[in-house]
């Protein structure tokens, strides 16, 4: 489960003048204030905020130089306000402040969510049948989330029209150039494998949320429930099978890959888990689509793209700039994530 750190973060977060602002923008909101930095997460930093009045939960742009259009917590903010009501389950967000003098970077403030995150994807924690109805809730997520017509919740403009993986691979790729450290030579032969490969526009548009995984989900505290989907940073208008695939990557991967934890090896029927032939049935009966073509694409650019968003965490880690401790250790995952992404291209296309 998701846990904060004991350490005091006043000396990252200004506190005072943090009350100061925010007594001005929320009724009620008054100090004294205890901030807690969760321990989980690579991005932007969260705070647990504790006052007399109650707690909430606020998340920031990290601090120092970043990369172009990454670390966008207002389009965190914009998506969980558009998606209040609707059957993807969202915080409740309070305020966004554009103004970075007041704590050194753009922040927002949301509603605290008391429930549980699970971080080891063989949830351990559980007995064979709540596996299957947790696996069970996240397919039915994803389904709600692809199945919101961003239009009718505000969100017409949301994405760039045209080819989404088209416009993704070139981002990532630039992103990944951006934060390169060394050459990755698994990560070179994929880029240029996805360049040759990419899947004409066939026009499914919806809205995806872009790190869609067990651990940006927050579950009620006892029931097999999401009431709360977290991290919408990367979310954007673009391809379903972006979601279904990088989730589905998540079951290929190792059960220790980074900050992701993998099902690589695990026999999934003895846990009372899906396998991905399953899964991925179990989402297009509910979408109403008969097959999925190009899979072996949609798994080998996620495994790209979380490469490349690794790639970029290692970069703040090298500049001094990461939000977690750990982050250092994180460039040693690209090149096998590289590298299953090519055994990917090589028995499944």
């Amino acid at each position: 489960m998701n846990t904060v750190s004991n350490a005091s973060v006043v000396g990252q977060l200004d506190t005072e003048r943090l009350t100061h602002y925010l007594s001005e923008k929320i009724p009620g909101f008054g100090g004294p204030v205890r901030a807690q930095k969760f321990s989980g997460g690579q991005s932007n930093p969260t705070f647990k905020i504790e006052t007399p009045a109650g707690n909430y939960a606020l998340r920031r742009q990290p601090p120092g130089k970043l990369l172009k259009s990454a670390h966008a917590v207002d389009r965190e903010f914009r998506v969980m306000r558009a998606l209040a009501g609707s059957e993807v389950p969202v915080p409740k967000v309070l305020h966004l402040c554009e103004d970075r003098d007041v704590i050194g970077s753009m922040f927002y403030l949301m509603e605290y969510c008391e429930g549980r995150i699970f971080w080891d994807a063989a949830l351990p924690e559980l007995d064979n049948s709540e596996r299957s109805a947790f696996y069970e809730e996240m397919n039915r997520v994803l389904a709600a989330l692809h199945s919101v017509k961003p239009e009718e919740v505000g969100l017409a403009d949301y994405g760039r029209p045209g080819n989404y993986f088209e416009r993704q691979f070139d981002r990532w790729q630039g992103q990944y150039r951006a934060s390169e450290l060394q050459s990755i030579s698994a990560m070179d032969q994929l880029i240029l494998w996805l360049e040759k490969n990419l899947p004409e526009d066939d026009g499914r548009v919806s809205l995806v949320h872009g790190d869609y995984r067990l651990d940006n989900i927050m579950f009620h505290a006892t029931e097999p429930r999401a009431i709360a989907v977290l991290d919408w940073e990367l979310s954007t208008l673009g391809h379903p099978f972006a979601d279904l695939a990088y989730q589905c990557m998540q079951l290929r991967m190792p059960a220790e890959s980074g900050n992701i934890s993998g099902l690589m090896g695990v026999d999934r029927g003895t846990l009372g888990i899906p396998t991905e032939r399953e899964y991925v049935a179990r989402y297009c009966e509910r979408m109403g689509i008969e097959r999925i073509d190009n899979w072996a694409f949609y798994l080998a650019f996620s495994f790209f793209r979380l490469a490349a968003i690794i790639q970029g965490v290692a970069k703040r880690a090298h500049d001094g700039n990461a939000s977690s401790k750990d982050a250092v250790k994180l460039g040693a995952f690209v090149g096998p994530l590289a590298t299953l992404a090519l055994d990917v291209v090589a028995n499944e296309s």
